[in-house]
């Protein structure tokens, strides 16, 4: 069986929601196919956090799992969702209702997330999201048909906001991305730092995607007189507003809440030298995660996968194995079976190792604290991170009994 590749014909009613890049195909005459759509952001401020290279390493998890594919066949499309709530739930529905998608993958920015993860529910269809942040897809709007990888809010409150306090930042600043990814890690964020014993003295929120220009709130973060500049925001707008704090000459402390190694690559080490930063996969981790980059990256050389890229990697193999194991048949009449299943397979692959799908849909592994190496101390491409701290899988996420989830039974 061979994977080929041809042109995505765009879903004209959505106009430039569409992709054109290429479907990838795993099908053999006569066998029922299981699509897979992978929607995000391909042209705005999380299009290299997210983007292209997502849809690359889900192909890349479809072409090492078809020789195993047990009487079905996968395709994979793509599409833009442009940051838009609406755009995002209209795709979505049409995905589901029209074009035969079984399961949606990746979707960053948490308000189109949430919106996607809303369609989802109501027809019983599958959602893995890998790029959104908010907790809520494990909590308040969680169903059986949803899977949260890689990270959420409360996992980088608990792991770069609780060692910056730990460390001596006990007055924090907040610039938070004015929606409900920026409000939520702000609000974990803000518990975690008050829960150690340090204070919020303000924060600034800005209209997003609309502002790329962050000197006033960066001048009133400085004049609040907080040790640490939270960052409540993520891709471009991280960037952004660290380059902008270094030319401001900003004597603040930065916490960068949610930020990726594509991030620190399009800074340059000069600028980034000293960030906190936490990820869930670094690709210089092990034996492992290198085989996965070093597979993935003549396809992706400059844009060399973050843990967004190995969640859809990693899911898209999980997802894949759950298959096999109920059916096609099982798997089309309702997406709650395929999540069941994913739920009672342990999770293994060479982007995360071992882990596991708990009961409410989070997907359970370390998450870890990086600091951002000197240029003094990389030895290579992409060389980027010193490891400081390690938090094991079971204390990294949110307490199960405390997401309030409506099928978790405590």
């Amino acid at each position: 069986m061979e994977i080929s590749r041809r042109s995505l014909l765009g879903t004209a009613a959505l106009g430039t929601a569409a992709a054109t890049l290429p479907v990838t195909r795993a099908r053999a005459q006569g066998k029922p196919v299981i699509k897979i759509g992978v929607l995000n952001d391909s042209s705005g401020p999380y299009r290299d956090t997210g983007g292209k290279t997502s849809f690359i390493c889900t192909q890349q998890a479809v072409e090492e799992f078809k020789s195993h594919l047990n009487g079905y066949d996968v395709e994979v499309i793509y599409g833009d969702h442009q940051n838009k709530p609406d755009v995002g739930a209209g795709l979505a529905r049409q995905w589901y209702d029209r074009d035969g998608v079984d399961m949606i993958l990746d979707v960053p920015t948490s308000s189109v997330a949430l919106a996607v993860a809303g369609v989802a529910k109501e027809k019983n269809k599958v959602h893995i999201n890998i790029g959104a942040a908010t907790a809520d897809l494990t909590g308040k709007a969680c169903a059986p048909c949803i899977v949260h990888w890689s990270y959420d809010t409360y996992m980088l409150a608990k792991s770069t906001g609780g060692a910056t306090v730990k460390a001596g930042g006990d007055t924090w600043y907040f610039i938070t991305a004015d929606y409900v990814f920026g409000q939520q890690l702000q609000r974990d964020t803000s518990a975690f730092v008050t829960k150690t014993g340090g204070k919020v003295l303000g924060s600034s929120a800005y209209p997003f995607p609309a502002t790329t220009d962050f000197s006033s709130f960066l001048l009133q973060a400085q004049a609040s007189g907080a040790k640490v500049l939270g960052l409540a925001n993520a891709g471009g707008d991280t960037v952004n507003s660290i380059k902008q704090a270094k030319e401001f000459g900003l004597t603040m402390d930065i916490a960068a809440l949610l930020m990726f190694i594509t991030d620190v690559n399009a800074l340059g080490l000069e600028t980034a030298q000293g960030l906190h930063l936490t990820e869930s996969f670094y690709w210089d981790m092990n034996e492992g995660t290198r085989a996965f980059t070093n597979r993935v990256k003549p396809k992706t050389p400059d844009n060399w996968p973050n843990m967004i890229h190995a969640g859809c990697y990693a899911s898209t193999l999980h997802f894949m194995k759950a298959i096999n194991k109920i059916g096609p048949a099982a798997a089309k009449a309702a997406g709650s079976n395929i999540v069941d299943a994913m739920k009672s397979i342990p999770t293994e692959d060479d982007a995360f190792g071992k882990g596991r799908i708990r009961e409410d849909g989070m997907a359970m592994f370390p998450s870890y604290l990086f600091q951002v190496k000197k240029p003094s101390e990389s030895k290579g491409k992409w060389d980027y991170y010193k490891t400081i701290q390690t938090t094991p899988a079971e204390e990294a996420w949110r307490p199960l009994n405390e997401g309030g989830c409506y099928f978790i039974k405590s």
